[in-house]
């Protein structure tokens, strides 16, 4: 398939699949006429990348799924390196958790109980 049907098929755009064949995440074979031609394991990689981007991976950290599968796993995650990977963004989270929890717990703090209001027009004030 041509890279217009692959970007359909994937739901990216030409420029993103040609922006992965420069990172070596995509290899396009070429016909005689020049043109970029893929198959459905093009497909299938593509959907793996989106699927690690979508959960927050980087697009160099997509690298060991996408040797993972070209190997001919059945996942990408098949693979030590992609699990790897997996553990180091895990912790990541972990730590993006205890930061925000932290957050959290501090503006509960500063919020407190609510200031009673002083407005001129108040019966108290009058």
């Amino acid at each position: 398939m041509r890279i217009g049907e692959l970007g359909r098929r994937a739901g990216v755009s030409p420029r993103t699949l040609r922006h992965y064949e420069e990172l070596g995440l995509l290899a396009a074979r070429r016909r005689a006429n020049g043109y970029r031609d893929y198959d459905e394991r093009d497909v299938a990689l593509v959907a793996e990348i989106r699927s690690l981007v979508d959960l927050g991976f980087a697009l160099e950290e997509t690298r060991p799924f996408v040797e993972c599968l070209r190997a001919g796993h059945p996942t990408g995650a098949s693979c030590p390196a992609s699990r790897a990977v997996q553990r180091r963004k895990l912790a990541e989270v972990d730590e993006w958790l205890t930061r925000l929890h932290a957050v959290r717990r501090e503006l509960v703090s500063q919020l407190g109980d609510p200031p009673v209001p002083r407005c001129c027009f108040s019966e108290e004030n009058r």
